[in-house]
């Protein structure tokens, strides 16, 4: 492959805003994003081009942000997979709330992951699956919107100042309510079942 068709090379055109690095790399990932958020889709009722839809939505923003600057740690295809994965799962997660907003009962059961799952050199769309699940239940426990919509942030990789900026508070308060969510978050890991 030459360099000129290389992922990592479509990526720093990327973030210099080039549209054609964005179509090659959508041709490149959709229908791999696409079967990650039909996986996550799997059994819930929906309509046949969600999947499609939250694939779309999800490249999106990773475009916005790699346009903006948001992703400095972005170096390589490894790195940009992952990144694809978080973001692709936190949109399905986000979709479906959307199109349901109250969850059935027994929906919310907790899935084990295999330790198989996460040596492989990309995570399996199941895999995703549990990490938005789990960030989802680590959302949940913040009662405050404010905590709520910072931590969002963050997992979408805003920077303190960015979340400040966009909130319209410090980023002295955004740090503060950081090691808030931090410290409830830490509570909730280290609670052993019963």
């Amino acid at each position: 492959m030459t360099i000129e068709n290389s992922v990592t090379h479509w990526m720093h055109k990327l973030a210099g805003g080039d549209q054609v690095a964005a179509e090659l790399l959508w041709k490149r990932y959709c229908h791999q994003l696409m079967g990650l958020a039909r996986k996550h889709l799997r059994h819930h009722p929906r309509r046949a081009s969600d999947e499609e839809d939250v694939a779309l939505s999800a490249f999106h923003v990773f475009c916005k942000g790699a346009a903006e600057g948001r992703f400095p740690e972005l170096h390589d295809r490894d790195n940009l997979w992952r990144l694809l994965v978080v973001i692709t799962a936190r949109k399905a997660s986000d979709h479906l709330k959307h199109e349901r907003p109250r969850t059935p009962p027994g929906w919310a059961a907790s899935q084990d992951v295999d330790v198989e799952e996460v040596i492989g050199s990309q995570p399996t769309p199941e895999f995703a699956a549990a990490v938005a699940d789990q960030c989802d239940r680590l959302l949940a426990v913040l009662c405050d919107s404010m905590l709520q919509k910072i931590a969002t942030m963050k997992l979408d990789s805003f920077s303190n100042e960015d979340i400040a900026a966009e909130l319209g508070v410090s980023v002295r308060t955004v740090e503060r309510k950081l090691s808030r969510i931090r410290a409830e978050w830490e509570t909730v890991l280290t609670e052993t079942p019963d």
